[in-house]
């Protein structure tokens, strides 16, 4: 009887689950880092919905799926720091080698894992990019004061509306 429960067990994790499901994680622990640190981060994902604030670095767990039939997840990250530019960055989910090849390894057993088990979890995707390293840009380049005697070049569109007419022309 042990001798035919053993194969049969086998066959039968094979069949009602998924490559992606056994290999991979349905969530993923995500590293944002910026330059400068101490910039706020707003994630929102694909509704709208704000999943986390906080501030760098940290790191931040976020699921691959929706729970939904093919309901791979897509984040909006949002880095600002006063005096520096804000970045926007997208984070979405794309299919992994184990649901692609693990599940043509097993061939027809795999169909389940390919087309049941695998797109209800989110263990078959992977979030791109990976981590978050975030170098702002100051918002305005400014030379008050400088002893130097150095200059600061910025393009036009970098100057607050409010001080363009301040500026002058050089030759």
């Amino acid at each position: 009887m042990k001798q035919i429960l053993k194969p049969l067990s086998l066959i039968l994790v094979l069949v009602f689950v998924g490559c992606a499901t056994i290999v991979g994680d349905k969530t993923h622990l995500m590293p944002i880092n910026s330059t400068p640190s101490a910039a706020t981060i707003q994630i929102a994902d694909e509704t709208g919905t704000i999943v986390f604030k906080g501030q760098t670095p940290t790191n931040v767990t976020l699921e691959k799926s929706t729970g939904k039939y093919w309901g791979k997840k897509s984040y909006t990250v949002t880095i600002s720091r006063d005096g520096f530019k804000t970045q926007t960055i997208s984070v979405t989910a794309t299919a992994n080698g184990w649901y692609i090849g693990g599940n043509i390894i097993f061939g027809g057993l795999g169909l389940i894992g390919w087309f049941i088990v695998d797109p209800f979890n989110g263990a078959m995707y992977n979030l791109t990019p990976d981590k978050i390293n975030a170098s702002l840009d100051q918002s305005v380049a400014h030379n008050n004061n400088a002893t130097d005697g150095s200059i600061t070049i910025a393009l036009v569109e970098d100057v607050p509306e409010h001080l363009r007419d301040k500026m002058v022309r050089i030759k």
